[in-house]
């Protein structure tokens, strides 16, 4: 019997030093069902609670009005892999915040009031397996690299936004992507959508409800369609049409020929300046030399004639003299 009360005894006591560990590490307004879980969800948070354990793994912040995450904040818990802030009042999320969540696997971040995911949001958390931004209202945004670094991603919801476009990278370069959610978002069905139209088309097995469930509107009326009932062929006049980068490009090439004729023709006209002022010069050195040998020229002549003139009067009165004779 003593056995069996020692080895009942240490049992007892093991489960109280649990117990009485659990409850000192958990925050006085939170749950801990177990050492790893945090359970904080529908207590009317307006702030992240204090005092949470280092080691937790398992945080649930639903359902409080939560306005920011600190972007330090993950920095501090390592061993956090489930993370869940659904319901809450976030608008964004700061640079860098989930930069340093390496061990997180699933994050949610649904029905909040986000308004766009920037270039870098999530940094490279390469363990991140599941995503939920589904259900923000003014989420109007994404950024084609918003993603960028997510290898291991498998399931991204983003329905129920307020998306009108979406760029194709931000979902092609999810290499680990089974499964995406893109419903209930105010598609339109412009030339920008044609891109995400042709994905959606080639990847329709990803979509958990298919295309079926995707509509989007027609840009003259307004009017909603169904995916269903477009082609590729709905989109063929974007194929001539040119995309904003195409007329930036041409404007800029524009610009660049109209300033490089500009600075050509003032090079050649100050060429062609100098070269009829140097003509001009060249010119009047000619003629100035051309009249001073025409002025010597002049000054001679009368001196010849008039020692002419004296010769032959000489001779005419040599000529006199001898008659005489």
């Amino acid at each position: 019997m003593l056995p069996c009360v020692c080895w009942l005894q240490r049992i007892l006591i093991l489960l109280s030093s649990v117990l009485w560990t659990r409850g000192e590490n958990c925050p006085a307004t939170c749950m801990c069902p177990d050492p790893h879980t945090v359970d904080c969800s529908g207590r009317g948070l307006t702030r992240l609670p204090n005092e949470i354990p280092l080691d937790v793994r398992r945080l649930l912040l639903a359902d409080n009005l939560i306005p920011r995450i600190p972007s330090d904040f993950l920095a501090l818990y390592s061993d956090l892999v489930y993370l869940d802030l659904r319901n809450n009042s976030l608008s964004h999320i700061e640079q860098g915040t989930l930069s340093t969540s390496s061990r997180l696997v699933f994050l949610d971040l649904g029905s909040n009031n986000l308004t766009e995911i920037p270039k870098g949001t999530f940094g490279e958390s390469r363990s991140l397996i599941k995503l939920r931004l589904g259900n923000n209202p003014y989420l109007s945004l994404v950024n084609e690299d918003a993603f960028l670094g997510l290898t291991s991603l498998r399931e991204l919801e983003l329905e129920r936004n307020a998306l009108s476009t979406l760029h194709v990278g931000a979902l092609s370069q999810l290499p680990s992507l089974r499964a995406v959610r893109l419903e209930g978002n105010p598609w339109v069905c412009n030339c920008n959508f044609a891109s995400l139209f042709a994905w959606l088309m080639e990847n329709s097995h990803k979509l958990p409800n298919g295309v079926e469930g995707m509509e989007c509107s027609i840009p003259m009326d307004g009017r909603r369609v169904s995916l269903t009932q477009l082609s590729k062929d709905s989109f063929r006049e974007c194929q001539a049409s040119l995309t904003l980068t195409d007329l930036l490009i041409i404007i800029f090439s524009g610009i660049s020929v109209s300033v490089v004729a500009i600075m050509t023709s003032f090079f050649l006209a100050s060429t062609v300046h100098c070269f009829q002022r140097w003509s001009k010069g060249t010119k009047g050195d000619e003629e100035e030399s051309e009249e001073s040998l025409m002025s010597k020229n002049h000054r001679m002549k009368p001196k010849l004639t008039l020692g002419g003139k004296k010769e032959c009067r000489v001779t005419a009165h040599a000529g006199e003299q001898l008659a005489n004779k």
